[in-house]
């Protein structure tokens, strides 16, 4: 009788093992993020198994562009993404009848300056090439740093987040601005020593080797108000599997992690 129940209580503790070993695989709720390569793909993947606890199974979709991960979201194969800032959405709603929305922050990556002719932004000689991509959400980011520099002043009353070259009110030095490559081909440009001075969003210049602390011959201010942020359609804000997303992102563990991983040059936001 003994060996009986020895049996049944074997049978009991397995079972209640397997209850508390989590949903499996088929039992959890599909979340698709699109996002760019890095740093936004690697944040999502050392999320992804907070939230297999949470019961949801993060599949990342990864975009080199800037355009796609928004259209995606747009037809609904996606349910939020991950890959752009503030300006850069708002440009977009207002360009397709503002069918996104903002969840909220994950971190800020500086846009930098950088060069192989130069060292220090002060050398930047009369009839210099300043190199932006195709990308106009960025060009107010560029002029303001342009313009923290002492290189540039601007016209009084310029909306950063809709400013052009345009925009320059004093050029001193005759700065040439071009603008006609787009943003994943920055760090071949720069490689290639095809301007003076060339601007480049953080997340291609680390895929191309590049740390904006360290190799940059200028770089954005602190307190830049150009947070990357999570995405999704207008309305699914408020879903249980997006915040849960949200919640995760500004988990402790992840914001050390992030600020490590990258030296300090991504700086995580809190809620």
């Amino acid at each position: 009788m003994k060996k009986v129940l020895g049996i049944l209580s074997l049978g009991v503790l397995a079972l209640t093992l397997a209850a508390c070993g989590g949903k499996k695989e088929s039992e959890l709720e599909v979340l698709k993020v699109g996002a760019s390569p890095t740093p936004h793909a690697e944040i999502l993947e050392k999320v992804k198994p907070l939230l297999k606890d949470e019961g949801i199974d993060l599949q990342i979709e990864e975009f080199t562009d800037y355009v796609l991960p928004d259209t995606t979201l747009v037809d609904g194969d996606i349910d939020a993404n991950f890959f752009a800032h503030i300006p850069f959405i708002n440009t977009f709603n207002k360009e397709n009848g503002d069918p996104l929305e903002i969840v909220g922050g994950v971190h800020i990556e500086p846009m930098a300056g950088y060069s192989k002719k130069i060292k220090d932004i002060s050398e930047l000689k009369d009839g210099a090439t300043i190199l932006a991509s195709t990308n106009t959400p960025d060009y107010g980011r560029i002029l303001t740093i342009l313009k923290d520099a002492g290189v540039i002043t601007l016209k009084d009353g310029v909306n950063i987040e809709e400013a052009t070259f345009d925009d320059v009110a004093e050029n001193p030095k005759n700065l040439k601005f071009k603008y006609d490559v787009s943003p994943e081909m920055l760090t071949s440009a720069y490689e290639n020593n095809e301007a003076d001075l060339i601007f480049i969003n953080a997340n291609y210049a680390y895929q191309g080797g590049l740390n904006p602390v360290k190799d940059s011959v200028v770089i954005e201010a602190d307190g830049s108000p150009y947070v990357n942020v999570l995405v999704t359609r207008k309305g699914d804000k408020d879903e249980e599997k997006i915040q849960k997303l949200m919640k995760a992102l500004h988990k402790k563990e992840i914001q050390d992690w992030i600020l490590e991983k990258w030296d300090g040059s991504v700086k995580p936001v809190s809620e």
